[in-house]
């Protein structure tokens, strides 16, 4: 079966180039390039009161990289989607090698909520995200602004802009200015094809060592909710 080189994938993201399929069932894809970009600011997420309550209460147990096929397969579990086979079996493979990452919520132990998405250089990229309990795909993006903060990212990619996301601090830029950021996101630390190379890139485990302390969901989300504030 069909599976997208995972060095093209990177070489594509580190150009602002991804995949997408027209649908599900859809046997082909296309490379995207958007002449708009939507980006959140990691200094710039919006944590409203409710979403604030909501993290500090600890009402989803969130963790990453547990459950990324899950994730990916409920990402693309919906009627309209652009996620087809052959971009899921690639991501995951991508997963498999360290370059893609999942952020999970859990409720009673039920994945309810998540997103998952491509880590290269001081960027990440984020694909796609689900949620079947109220607030539950906001937590996972808090958790993850907060985890590219501690790591030091520079550049969160949210490629098309939503209003679900406008809610949330994103904002939407021109394809210049999102090549220069991606630029300056990628550069130190790369070769010669513009991939970074291991052990050079930004700190994506960074906040799993600062909450080590804090194994309570409520006492982890209070922290999570003051490095986003």
């Amino acid at each position: 079966m069909a599976l997208i080189d995972p060095d093209l994938l990177l070489r594509a993201y580190s150009i602002g180039v991804f995949p997408m399929s027209d649908s599900r069932d859809a046997a082909d894809l296309f490379w995207v390039e958007p002449r708009k970009r939507a980006i959140l600011p990691i200094d710039g997420f919006h944590l409203s009161r409710s979403l604030r309550k909501t993290l500090r209460a600890g009402a989803f147990e969130v963790r990453r990289d547990t459950a990324f096929a899950e994730v990916i397969r409920l990402c693309a579990g919906r009627d309209e989607t652009w996620i087809n086979d052959e971009i899921e079996r690639s991501f995951v493979r991508l997963h498999e090698l360290g370059h893609a990452h999942s952020i999970e919520c859990r409720q009673d132990g039920a994945l309810v909520g998540g997103l998952y998405g491509v880590r290269l250089g001081g960027a990440f990229f984020g694909e796609s995200m689900f949620s079947t309990r109220t607030d539950a795909s906001k937590v996972a993006l808090a958790w993850l602004v907060a985890r590219l903060k501690v790591g030091g990212f520079r550049l969160l990619d949210c490629q098309f802009m939503t209003e679900h996301l406008r809610s949330l601090g994103a904002i939407e830029i021109s394809q210049k200015e999102y090549l220069a950021l991606l630029a300056s996101a990628l550069s130190g630390g790369a070769d010669g094809a513009g991939v970074p190379a291991p052990g050079d890139t930004p700190d994506f485990g960074a906040l799993d060592r600062l909450l080590a302390a804090h194994s309570a969901p409520a006492a982890a989300g209070a922290v999570v909710a003051e490095l986003v504030a």
